[in-house]
């Protein structure tokens, strides 16, 4: 088992910063890669970005590549979603996912997901 729990969220002005984090707890193996998905009202979950813990690697959707940087904190557990110039269309639940895989990671079923957390870009 797995658990995540994400913070961060709220609300932020057009154009500002904000940062998710997601603790990772229960079988490492299936945290091995972890990533942020979102789902906005009326819209289907949508890919952000996935970090593989072991190697380092990378991925980052195109919905907000340039804006958005993944990392990590071995020693917390912890994975972050950086995101800056925030927009309206940014408004949405936030969720961390882990998976013992880093292949499709953005595309397949994944082992654990988190509760989510209200991201509102708003002024």
């Amino acid at each position: 088992q797995v658990r995540l729990v994400e913070s961060g969220g709220g609300l932020v002005q057009p154009g500002g910063s904000l940062r998710l984090s997601c603790a990772a707890s229960g079988r490492t193996a299936s945290r091995a890669v972890m990533g942020w998905f979102r789902q906005a009202p009326g819209k289907e979950r949508e890919f952000i970005a996935v970090s593989s813990w072991s190697d380092g690697r990378t991925y980052y959707g195109d919905s907000m590549k340039g804006r958005i940087t993944i990392s990590r904190d071995n020693a917390k557990n912890t994975v972050y979603l950086q995101m800056i110039s925030l927009k309206p269309e940014d408004t949405a639940v936030y969720y961390c996912a882990a998976d013992r895989d880093y292949y499709d990671f953005h595309r397949r079923p994944l082992d654990a997901w988190g509760q989510g957390t209200l991201v509102t870009v708003s002024s």
